[in-house]
């Protein structure tokens, strides 16, 4: 069985709308949600970013019955993980059962912003890991004490914890974060389709695990419209090898963009308002290990793809 879901992208939407959209989702037959955590947008047209943190509080009170996870948080260079652990422990508690703590390697985009040393991907992988046994420490309520290679916890205990730990899934785009996936993490993440990801988190001790993949597309009622959408909100989905994880601010986004352009972008995105494409869109994730897929609605038409997929989509997966 194959749950959808919906994608709260903070990098567009400001946080009362993203409180609004999980309300209207959780209403039109979405299983659960996931939000993004940025410093930055990837490009000013999207021109937000608040915190996510914050978000999650207002839609913990506005949504009673749908899962809610972090896609994806960073627990180790803007913010340490005993504060993310602190964090997702007490969003887990106002959200009891229904939170996920997604957590991946990050951005140079957002991560960068104190001065840090922005390191080289196996670096970020292995500060993830150690991060994760930090905050797993931490959720148990024990006083802590821990020095490792990239962190130190000292005298630290929390005490606001759910009465369900909320699982820990793990993003990964390449083969030494999806073995590390597998190792550590209760599921995987990844942004698209990435079947050769999918095999090594299983492989690597992800076998029965959940697999959740984000599904970008662009519904309007204009096909020509959702493609130009796509591209003026959304450019950076077009780069490839890993290129969005390592720049550093909006404006080298903004000039990547234009060695690309709508059509092109389109090729790889559904567009417009046709609900065979959009099924179909979700079946290839489906057959290619996925049983988890939350949509991401590119550009500012949310309540319209809502419906959309509450008339049209939805109701081919139930």
């Amino acid at each position: 069985m194959v749950h959808i879901g919906y994608k709260l992208s903070s990098e567009d939407t400001n946080p009362v709308n993203l409180v609004k959209y999980a309300k209207q989702a959780e209403m039109a037959g979405f299983s659960f949600a996931m939000i993004s955590d940025h410093y930055h947008p990837w490009v000013n047209k999207q021109n937000q970013s608040p915190f996510v943190w914050s978000t999650l509080g207002g839609i913990s009170f506005t949504t009673k019955n749908m899962g809610i996870g972090t896609a994806v948080t960073c627990p180790t260079i803007r913010i340490h993980p005993a504060i993310i652990a602190q964090a997702a422990a007490t969003t887990a508690s106002m959200m009891e059962g229904r939170f996920m703590l997604g957590v991946g390697s990050g951005e140079n985009l957002n991560e960068h912003i104190l001065g840090d040393h922005w390191p080289a991907a196996p670096i970020r992988i292995e500060m993830l890991e150690e991060a994760i046994s930090i905050i797993r420490m931490l959720w148990k309520g024990d006083m802590c004490n821990f020095r490792g290679k990239y962190y130190t916890v000292e005298n630290t205990q929390i005490y606001t914890l759910p009465s369900k730990l909320p699982p820990i899934l793990m993003s990964a785009d390449g083969e030494l974060a999806a073995e590390t996936a597998g190792r550590i993490a209760d599921g995987l993440i990844t942004p698209g389709i990435r079947n050769n990801i999918v095999n090594i988190f299983k492989k690597a001790g992800g076998e029965g695990k959940p697999c959740y993949a984000e599904a970008s597309v662009c519904w309007a009622k204009d096909e020509w419209y959702a493609k130009n959408i796509a591209y003026e909100y959304w450019p950076i989905l077009a780069n490839k090898n890993g290129l969005n994880w390592e720049i550093k601010t909006p404006k080298y986004f903004e000039e990547l963009a234009k060695m690309t352009d709508p059509e092109t972008l389109s090729s790889e995105i559904v567009c417009g308002n046709d609900p065979e494409k959009h099924i179909d869109e979700i079946k290839r994730f489906i057959d290619a290990g996925y049983d988890h897929v939350f949509v991401h609605q590119l550009g500012p038409q949310q309540k319209g793809f809502i419906d959309f997929y509450k008339d049209e989509v939805l109701p081919e997966f139930q």
